[in-house]
């Protein structure tokens, strides 16, 4: 028997009620009256009408439905994943890489060499017409001479450096190369946390595209708080006030859910891997439990 169970009977047995008195005054069937003393919730058709039939045997028994829920929440089955769509929208990545400026790059330097010995080319044949037509009329009778090639000075010059070509394809693969990865950086997704569900002094929130998730409370006054996973497991429990402990930060990357109780709301700052938390609930509310849910991130 659960420990909400055993309160529950034990009231009702006080009250000198049967399972057969409270079956008539909830209308909720007999067995699950049991299932819920037994703490035994399989039978039940879902989490929402656990819920339902353990607030409506509270209020039967005159106790506070609210109280109930806060103090044996370990022990009531949420109703958030059957809340929830049972699909989330996912941030997807596509990463654009520019193949054409690539191949471009890679083209132009043989397109270079091929201009240059054209020109070199168009050089030699403009000297050798030039010495041949100029020298025809003296050059009949006698023996043909063999043509010489002069070079030319400002040819020459005008040879590019393959120094000065190299480093300026280096510097443009280094320009092209820095833009992709900005690219890939920019398109990565940046983390969300978003309020997904908030009743009365609850509020649920869903972590997305976060590769760690670590919890930080800070106060700014005094208030008294809890960290607890999805399980009830307990990572911290006490009071934070300035001037003496100030914060306190929990490592949760290994859970899937953070369970925080905060006492002061109001004087109190939670940040999720350095992010701000926005109440959904008014801070005015002191007293507030919130759920983060970590929705590991896809490769």
């Amino acid at each position: 028997m659960s420990e909400l169970g055993n309160r529950l009977k034990e009231v009702r047995l006080a009250k000198g009620l049967s399972l057969d008195d409270l079956q008539s005054m909830t209308k909720i069937q007999k067995r699950y009256l049991i299932g819920i003393e037994e703490g035994n919730y399989s039978s039940m058709p879902g989490n929402f009408y656990v819920r339902a039939f353990i607030k409506q045997y509270a209020e039967a028994l005159s106790l506070n439905p609210d109280e109930i829920f806060e103090t044996y929440q370990g022990e009531i089955p949420a109703t958030y994943n059957e809340d929830l769509p049972q699909q989330l929208s996912r941030v997807k990545t596509h990463k654009t890489l520019t193949e054409g400026n690539s191949k471009i790059f890679a083209i132009l330097p043989k397109v270079l060499i091929g201009v240059f010995v054209i020109g070199v080319a168009s050089l030699l044949y403009y000297f050798i017409s030039n010495h041949a037509g100029g020298n025809s009329n003296e050059s009949i009778g006698k023996q043909t001479e063999p043509a010489k090639i002069v070079k030319s000075k400002n040819l020459e010059k005008d040879k590019p450096d393959d120094k000065v070509v190299k480093k300026d394809d280096k510097e443009q693969k280094d320009i092209t190369t820095q833009e992709e990865e900005q690219k890939a950086v920019d398109e990565t997704p940046k983390q969300e946390i978003t309020a997904v569900q908030s009743s009365g002094r609850n509020s649920t929130y869903e972590l997305k595209n976060a590769d760690k998730f670590v919890v930080k409370l800070v106060s700014n006054g005094q208030t008294w708080v809890s960290i607890k996973n999805g399980k009830g497991k307990s990572f911290f429990q006490g009071t934070l006030k300035t001037g003496g402990t100030e914060s306190q930060t929990e490592d949760l990357s290994a859970e899937s859910m953070a369970v925080i109780k905060v006492g002061n709301a109001a004087d109190t700052e939670i940040y999720v891997n350095d992010q701000k938390l926005e109440y959904a609930v008014p801070a005015t509310a002191n007293v507030q439990n919130i759920t983060i849910q970590y929705v590991l991130k896809e490769e």
